[in-house]
Parts: C-alpha cells; structure tokens; sequence
C-alpha cells in the first residue's frame, strides 16, 4: 500500500487510461533517493497487470510492460540500458526499416549490418519499436533510475518520448532530482515528502505504537525509506541529533545494518556492488577467485538487504548497494574489481573494472578503454565513446596517443551535442600537442586531426572567426612543398568557415595558400575570394562550377571538411540566384538526411529548404521546414542552430507586416548571426513606410562573405528604393552598383528583373521597368515581381496612363493577397484608388485549404499526396507510423477529403 501519494497515482493512471485509448504520453517523477518513486512505478506495472485481468475500470486488453532500470555502475557502458530494455523484444527488429533494424542490432550485439552515422537514428529506431509493440495494445514504458542511465540510452528514449503521440504508449521515467539527468520536453511531478498524517499511517501499519511516530517521523523528515529504515534500527541507531541529509543518514543506517554482517557476508555482497548488474554468472566467477560463494549471501538475504532470484543478485534500493561499496576500503575495490577484471567475458566490462583498478598510468588498461570506446563509437554512442576515449588518455604512456584520444574524445563530445565538454578536450589536446617537442610534425595526420576538431568545436560555439583562423595557424607560414598533404582540407575548412563566419580575411588567406598548395585549383575557394572582393562577374561562375562539378560522394574527406564544403554548397545554390536548382540541390540533401537517418545535419538543410519556399511564395511550407528543423535542434541539444533559423521566420513576418515578431527575433539573435534578420528589419521598414530607418540599417553594408546571402540582391533593393522614395538617390549609388553586378553575373531572369527595378527607380524611366516585367514572367520569387508591379504601376498613374496602371497593380494587388504582404497590400489598394478604380479593398484572401493544416499536418499530407505510404513518411519525418495516420485523420476533414485518393486530385499549391 502506498501512503500521501493518492494524486500522483492520479495522473499515473490516467497516463495508463490514455495508452489505453490509443493516445500517448510521458512522465518523469522525480525525487530524493528513497521518495518513493519506485514504489509508483511498481504501483502503476501492478495497476496495469490487474486491468488485464478483470478490473472493472478497464477493457481488459491486456497492457505489455518493458521495464529498465539504471546501474550506477554502468552509466559509461553504452547502450547498457537499453540492451536491458530491448532485449526481451529483440524479435520485432525484423519489422523495422532496414537502417533503423541495423542501428538497433549494433546496439543488441546480434547483428553485423554496418549502420549510419548518425547517434539519433537509435532513438528513431526505438519509437518504430515501441509504436509497432503498441500495434499489439496498449504499452507500458517504465524506466527507473533514470539519472544512472548511460548517456546513449537517455538520449535514445527521450528523443522517442518526445515524438510520441497517437500510439497507445505510456514511458514513465524516475530520477533523482538534482542529479543530473535532464528531459526537455517531458512534463514532469516531484513527489514531496509525506505529511504528519500519512507518516502515521504508515508506521501504524508497520506495528509501531503511536507514542513513537513523533520522533521516527521528525528524523526521517517524512521521506518513506527513511521511516522504514529508522523504525526498523530504532532501538540501537539514535538519529535525532544526526545532522546530516536524510539520504545520508539512510546511507548511514545502511552502512551500520552491512557492518553487522559476516566478513564473508560482506565480501560477497561488494563484489555485487561493484559488479553493479546482477549478473549471476560473473559474480561467480569473480567470487570464486576471491574465495567466497553463493551461499554467503544467505545473511543478507535473510535481512532483506538484498535477493537472488531469476539469474540476479539484486539490492533491496540502490542507496544499500552505495553504502556496501563506499563502506569498503579502496584496497578491498580494487581486489574486488580485478577479480570482476578477471572473470569478465565481456570486453567492454573487462574494460570498466581495469579503469577502477588502475590508480596510475597503465598501458594495458589505456588500450583496453581505447578499444571498448571504439565500439561505443562504433554504435553512435558517442558520449560514451568520448568519455572513454578520454579516460583512455589519462592511463596513457605515450603522450602522442593522449593527444590523438583527447582530440577524438573532443569530436566525439561535439557530436553528442556536448559542446562545452568538447571545448575543455580539444583545448587540452592542443596544449599537449603544442608541447611537445617536435608538435606532431612527425605524423601530419594526427596534427591535422587536432587542428580540424579544434576548429570545428570553435565553430559549434559560436566562435566561427576563431574556427577558420585556428586551422590557418596550424599551418603556419610552411612553404608548399612542406606542407602536409592534409593542408588542402585544412585550408578548404578554413575557407569555408571564414565565409560562414563573414572574415573575409581568412578567406583571402586560405585561397591565397591553397593555391600554391593545391595541384589544381579549387573553384569553390577561389569563386568565395573573388566575392569577397566584390567580384561577382567571376566569383559566381567559379561556384557554378563548383556546384556542377561536385559528385554526390566527395572523395575521402574530413568528416568536417565534408559537413563544412556541404552546407557552403547548399549556401552556394542561393548565391547564385537559380531558385529552382537551390530548391533541388536543398530537396535532395533533405532527402539524403532522411534516408541516412542523419538527423544532426537535417537542420541546416531544412533551414535553406525552407529559403527556397519562402522565395518562391510558398510560406506554409517554409514554416513548417523551419518547424522541424526547430524541433530537431531542441531535442537534439543544438542549442546554438536554433538562433539561426530565425532568418526566415523574419522574413516571412517582415513581408506580413508583423513588426513585433520581427523585432522579437532581432532581439534574440546574437549580434554575429544578424545579418539575416537586420534583412528583414530593413524590408519591415520599407514596408511600414519608414524610408530613414530602412536606409540607415546595414549602412555601410557589411564586407566580404556577408554582402552575399539569400537575401543580398532584395535588401539591396530594399535600399535604393529606400533612398529614392526619401529624395536621396545619391545614397543608393554603392547597392546600385552591387545589384547591378550581382545580376549580370547571374543567368537568373528575376535577379536581372531586380536589376532593372532599381534602374528605373534611380533613372525615373518607364523602359527598364517593362523590360523587368517581361523577364519576371520566366518565373522566380513572386514577392519581387509583385513590387515591380506596384513600382511600375505607380509611376504609370503618375505619368496620367491610369489603365495601363490598373493591369499591372491589380496583379501586384492579387499576389500581395495570397501572400499575405499587409503593408503591400494596403500601398497597392491606394495605388489602385488613385489610378481609378472604383471598388477596392484591401481583403484577405479567400482561405486557402492548406492554412488550416498544421506545420507537421502539411508535410504529412504532402509526402501521402505524393505516393508515401504511413511507414515511408514516418522514417522520413521521425515519427511514428501511428502518428502519421492520426495527422492524416485530422487532416481530411480541414481539407474535405475522406481518402488518399481523393488527397491525390487536391491541389495544394
């Protein structure tokens, strides 16, 4: 029975209620050690056990229960838990899309697929598993201990949890509050301590007479295990003036039952406690070697400290098995770990113990921890792999080896999301290596490898300058010859990352030393060092090339050279003004994450998707890429990505005339990533009619690399005809002449059309805007056509040619409608009244069936309207299949459609 806890098992239950209508949901309890939060998880596997047979509150259906629990010990042995957790269900892989099965199957052992690189695509891969078991009924998900989960597995099962919805899944999680363990996302219920009256209650039934409880009560501070454990030693363990913590004095209660025990007794219940997962085999072995057995635990069992049942030694609560070991002398651990050493057959366990018995440098151990962190690399369990590699490192002998593990635990930190702990590796890999005699000039490679990672954690920080001019120093003033034949990559990253990073130095540099180190020259370095001279005439042809050139697979790459030299190519569509190629070459990356799995670069390629759709009109599909892409960051811990996607969220509220949103996004970027949000505050202004403000704004306009975003061509745009409408034509000579350049160096109709906007605004003559409107008819971004439009048809009202002004500003007028261009509209409604037109209004459009839909609603309709069926679209989208056909359930009906057949005859724009 449990006592105080009537709203908690409450929610618990209507949690199960949930799972059983076919809807799903998380919790994570949290609590002190010995709050009670494995008596409600307990409670609830029992609940959901006696609906199944015959409760009269339930359908009966019978509920699956998969249950882990975290091992203090293991919360470094990757993927532990979830082996735990899985293993029993191990059979339902063969359903799973094959490169999720494979992830999976790494994780089990049980397989030799090779898999992807990507650490999320576990957790992918453990929602197919829970949403396909809910196919079943209804599905129990209880995890215990959470905060002692090794970091793969909690990363796996958060990222799950987070994207359940529609499945009949319940995952309640327990830890410990205050340590550690993290889940945003996850609602979350802290158990208080019991009351007066419930810690009664519970010594009443325990026996105990009620003169008594005040001071049983007052000691324990109302924590459950606390009443039990004091009741329990009340007679010879006084605590009422312990000042400790109440988990210590329980620890110190604990300590005090285990010292009472026999020495045989103790011994064996240690080695448990360092063993740490009950497994009964090992601990046999290892016992033998230290000469007890089995039989000795008889005390301990018989005093409820600990049970032997199924294959398993298990401690009553974790806080005995803490007090069992921290009781023990260190030389007493480590006998008892070598032993554990010993008897392992498992090469990662072997591995945990040699690290607990190693008190100096040891070599052995180094390679044994170097080797198991390869695994763990191998299966994407990077945080794991990143600790071991760095506990490998401090056992090393050989200080170049501590410099190369350092530097892959660095790598390995970044990619589990963990930057500030890859910082403080990558910054003492590069100390060492900079201390060392001769540095790494014996073995370029492992310099490069240094050099790369310290530069790529720079750039995760946010620190991008640092990025590009750190790999720019590791090769120092060399002369070409000398030059490691790693230099060219090196120098490609740098290059890339001084773009990103807006230094045009570092830009010239690395072109300027790749083309004496390189054997050919490199289009993509060079076309970036001619825009950073302003050169677009021949820096945009050189990044064609680039682009036309490039194969979908580049060669043997740094992994971040690779990840840098993608996310310039996506950049590099844009630059060149070819919308429907920039569309294609970001539709296929998306697509290449999707299929890959490679949910940690899905972001960045969703972010320019979601560019491509915004310029060509399409603001619902915009948003609902940058949605995902948001959501992705968040849950996967790129904190850092999710500043930078609001470029397009600022834009779209710009072209509305929402000028708080804009303003709410300008303030929560940081001041090195606002070039693409100022963007959008000089087009709010000169939408609102506020010609000085939008005029002062990237005035001067930033050097180099950024004068070249997405957006580089309409802001200047936005700035000439700033500067005319405030008599000021003078100041718009500069964007003149770069629009000018940029659009002749472009075969893009709309660039040219732009061009010729801007000519006609600054000459006052009627010829360059017709032309512009002829070339707009080839097509591309409908929002600068639309201004055209509007500029064209105001200059014909002035100039008394009102009919030929009507045609051109009605369709200004319709394209602002459908788009939703607030301030637009309303100029293009005025111009229309001027010019003649008796009925105007400035209206919102009819409502167009897609608006109805939600973010996630679109893509699912979208992705069913092409041919996917519910599996295909869950792996692409990172939900469950369940979840897929509830967004098309609620769907239909906003749309009027009962099937996807008719879904198929919808146009959806």
């Amino acid at each position: 029975m449990l006592y105080g806890r009537s709203a908690e098992q409450e929610r618990l239950a209507r949690l199960l209620a949930e799972a059983r209508a076919g809807r799903s949901g998380a919790l994570l309890l949290r609590g002190e050690a010995g709050i009670g939060k494995t008596a409600l998880l307990d409670w609830l596997a029992g609940r959901a056990a006696a609906q199944a047979h015959g409760d009269a509150r339930s359908d009966g259906r019978e509920v699956r229960v998969l249950r882990v629990t975290g091992v203090e010990p293991e919360a470094d042995l990757a993927f532990g838990g979830l082996v735990q957790l899985l293993w029993p269900v191990q059979d339902r892989l063969n359903a799973l899309p094959a490169p999720q099965a494979a992830a999976l199957r790494a994780v089990l052992g049980t397989g030799r697929e090779q898999r992807g690189p990507d650490r999320f695509l576990t957790g992918l891969a453990v929602l197919t598993v829970l949403a396909d078991l809910a196919e079943d009924g209804p599905l129990l998900c209880l995890v215990d201990d959470a905060q002692w989960l090794d970091r793969a597995t909690a990363e796996a099962l958060l990222f799950a949890a987070r994207r359940l919805a529609a499945e009949g899944v319940a995952m309640v999680l327990a830890g410990r509050e205050d340590d550690g363990f993290t889940a945003p996302g996850i609602p979350e219920l802290t158990l208080p301590r019991l009351d007066f009256e419930d810690s009664s209650r519970l010594l009443a039934d325990r026996g105990r007479a009620p003169a008594l409880h005040s001071q049983i009560i007052t000691e324990s501070a109302g924590n459950p295990l606390a009443l039990i454990e004091f009741d329990a030693a009340r007679s010879d363990q006084p605590h009422q003036h312990a000042p400790l913590p109440v988990a210590d004095r329980v620890s110190s209660a604990f300590r005090a039952r285990i010292g009472g025990l026999p020495e045989r007794t103790r011994l064996m219940m240690l080695i448990a406690a360092a063993e740490g997962r009950g497994d009964l085999p090992l601990l046999l072995r290892a016992s033998e070697l230290l000469g007890v057995d089995l039989g000795d635990l008889a005390e301990a069992e018989r005093t409820g400290l600990m049970y032997v049942m199924g294959g398993a030694v298990t401690f009553r609560h974790p806080l005995i098995a803490s007090a069992t070991y921290q009781g023990a002398v260190l030389a007493r651990r480590i006998a008892v770990h070598r032993a554990l050493a010993e008897a392992a057959t498992d090469p990662d366990c072997r591995a945990r113990h040699l690290l607990a018995v190693a008190t100096g440098p040891d070599q052995e151990a180094a390679l044994e921890l170097a080797a198991a962190a390869g695994r763990a690399r191998g299966r994407t369990a990077y945080a794991a792999a990143s600790g071991l590699f760095g506990q490998a490192a401090r056992l090393t002998t050989d200080p170049r080896q501590r410099t190369s593990w350092l530097a892959e635990a660095a790598a390995l930190a970044l990619a589990a999301g963990h930057a500030a702990q890859a910082n403080r590796l990558a910054q003492e890999a590069g100390e060492l290596a900079d201390g060392l005699v001769d540095g790494l000039a014996d073995d370029p490679a492992a310099g490069a490898r240094v050099a790369s990672v310290r530069a790529a954690v720079a750039f995760e920080l946010g620190d991008r300058n640092e990025a590009a001019h750190g790999l720019l120093a590791r090769l120092g003033n060399a002369a070409p010859n000398t030059a490691p034949p790693e230099a060219s990559g090196l120098l490609r990253t740098a290059a890339a990352y001084g773009w990103l990073a807006g230094d045009a130095d570092a830009v010239r540099t690395a072109a300027a030393r790749l083309a004496t180190a390189a054997s050919a020259a490199d289009p993509l370095v060079e076309g970036l060092e001619r825009l950073c001279e302003d050169d677009a005439e021949h820096g945009l042809p050189l990044l064609t090339r680039f682009l036309e050139g490039r194969p979908d697979t580049t060669g043997p790459r740094d992994a971040d050279e690779e990840q840098a030299v993608r996310m310039l190519a996506l950049t590099c569509g844009l630059l060149l003004g070819d919308d429907e190629a920039a569309h294609a070459l970001a539709s296929a990356e998306v697509r290449r994450c999707r299929s890959q799995a490679l949910i940690g670069q899905l972001p960045y390629a969703l972010d320019v998707l979601a560019q491509t759709h915004l310029l060509a009109g399409h603001h619902r599909d915009a948003e609902a890429a940058v949605t995902e892409a948001e959501e992705i960051a968040r849950d996967t811990g790129m904190h850092r990505r999710l500043v930078r996607l609001g470029a397009v969220r600022a834009r779209m509220a710009a072209i509305e005339g929402d000028a708080r949103r804009v303003r709410e996004l300008a303030d929560a970027t940081p001041p090195a990533l606002r070039t693409g949000v100022d963007c959008a505050l000089v087009l709010l202004d000169l939408g609102l009619g506020d010609f000085g403000s939008a005029l002062s704004r990237l005035d001067p306009p930033p050097p180099g690399p950024d004068r070249y975003t997405w957006l580089s061509l309409s802001t200047a745009a936005d700035r000439i005809e700033a500067a005319v409408r405030l008599g000021q034509p003078e100041r718009a000579e500069e964007a003149l002449r770069h629009c000018e350049s940029w659009a002749r160096a472009t075969t893009a109709p709309w660039a040219q059309a732009v061009a010729l906007r801007c000519r006609a605004l600054i000459d006052d003559r009627p010829e360059p805007y017709a032309q512009a409107l002829h070339l707009h008819e080839k097509g591309g971004r409908p929002f600068e056509r639309a201004r055209t439009e509007l500029l064209y048809g105001e200059w014909l009202r002035r100039a008394r040619r009102p009919n030929e002004a009507r045609d051109v500003l009605r369709s200004a007028l319709a394209t602002f409608e459908r788009l939703r261009a607030e301030p637009w509209l309303r100029r293009a409604a005025a111009e229309l009244r001027a010019s003649g037109e008796r009925r105007v209004a400035a209206r919102t459009p009819a409502e167009n069936p897609i608006d109805r839909l939600t973010p996630q609603e679109l893509q699912v309709v979208r992705l069913a309207r092409g041919g996917s069926s519910s599996r295909e679209i869950a792996a692409q989208l990172f939900l469950s299949r369940r979840t897929v056909e509830h967004h098309l359930y609620k769907a239909y009906p906003k749309l009027g459609v009962g099937s996807r057949r008719e879904l198929a005859r919808l146009d959806l724009g």
